[in-house]
């Protein structure tokens, strides 16, 4: 059965040194160690300490065999989506980013999907680089932060971008990304293991009750890790929205429960009485396997979870592949 894992991120191997280009500091550098892994540093200080798989497209190939792992949809590490730069240098920077997925894909036509990333703190400069990545780059949709620069996404700023990707018909994967409250979450990787979830949370929150699904029903968005603590406590929510709709329903008075089924998560749970949960929830057909390859807090055997669960073979099917197709707007028939 085909499987597409809609959640990996990518690194080139090497790129400019961004401070030097952009004559200012706190963009990330990849300095390579001589042990065939590399140090993300940034300003000096290291960020994290990657492998090769995050750069050598052999051998995350030869890892998708080992997992039985037909096409990985690439997207960039989201430290490197710099949100906080000058617009023109984002816009540079997603441009050497995007150029570097599109050449993978271009190798790699039946084995890699890619999603560019936005300058998304000009909204005119992000929708000129997405019209770039459809038009010419042949990308089917982009991954953009949960914020941008502590703006949610039913910020009015952000609306012209989401309105493109909805005329383009490009997909949107929204990733959690500088979390809320990191200066309570210092210890115990809590901005990792609490802090995404609580962001991707306030992402659909804010997309369902500033009304950006409601006014762009065509729109194709899928967010990260499962929907985060949104499918948990969506009850919570619903409640919420009924007893105090003058706090909550002040843009949109479409119920938060109306909205299952108007957009997609990915599987990465790691329990599977979660994954049955969100199918009882959002149908199958809504939740595509994603395993954030190449990290440690991802799925480390893709697909493991669904092909554990006592799913039917429809099911499992919409989960492996179909809800991916159907959110990126792609033919199962190219990976044939």
């Amino acid at each position: 059965m085909l499987k597409i894992d809609v959640h990996t991120h990518v690194l080139p191997r090497d790129w400019p040194d961004l401070n030097e280009r952009y004559g200012y500091g706190g963009f990330v550098q990849l300095e390579h160690d001589g042990s065939g892994c590399a140090h993300m540093l940034r300003d000096g200080a290291l960020f994290r300490k990657v492998t090769p798989n995050y750069w050598d497209a052999d051998l995350r190939l030869s890892e998708c065999e080992g997992h039985g792992v037909d096409v990985q949809v690439l997207s960039t590490v989201p430290v490197m989506f710099s949100y906080w730069a000058k617009a023109k240098d984002g816009h540079d920077l997603s441009r050497l980013l995007n150029d570097h997925i599109a050449d993978l894909v271009r190798d790699h036509p039946r084995r890699f999907i890619g999603l560019g990333t936005l300058p998304m703190q000009d909204a005119d400069l992000a929708v000129r680089e997405l019209e770039r990545v459809v038009r010419d780059l042949g990308m089917p949709g982009v991954q953009i932060g949960s914020n941008v620069n502590g703006k949610n996404l039913d910020d009015p700023s952000l609306f012209p971008v989401f309105e493109a990707a909805a005329e383009l018909g490009a997909a949107v994967f929204v990733h959690p990304w500088e979390m809320l409250g990191g200066e309570r979450m210092s210890r115990y990787w809590l901005p990792w293991l609490v802090g995404m979830p609580a962001e991707t949370t306030i992402a659909v929150c804010s997309m369902i009750f500033g009304g950006v699904l409601e006014r762009l029903p065509k729109l194709r968005v899928l967010f990260a890790h499962g929907g985060g603590s949104f499918l948990a406590t969506l009850g919570r929510i619903a409640h919420g929205f009924d007893v105090r709709p003058d706090l909550c329903a002040v843009v949109n008075d479409v119920p938060p429960k109306d909205y299952l089924g108007r957009f997609f998560v990915d599987s990465l749970v790691h329990d599977e009485n979660l994954l049955r949960h969100a199918i009882e929830l959002m149908g199958a057909d809504h939740i595509a396997l994603g395993t954030d390859y190449p990290f440690p807090l991802g799925e480390l055997a893709p697909g493991e979870l669904i092909q554990s669960a006592l799913l039917a073979d429809k099911e499992r099917a919409s989960l492996l592949h179909g809800s991916a197709l159907s959110w990126l707007g792609l033919s199962k028939e190219a990976f044939a």
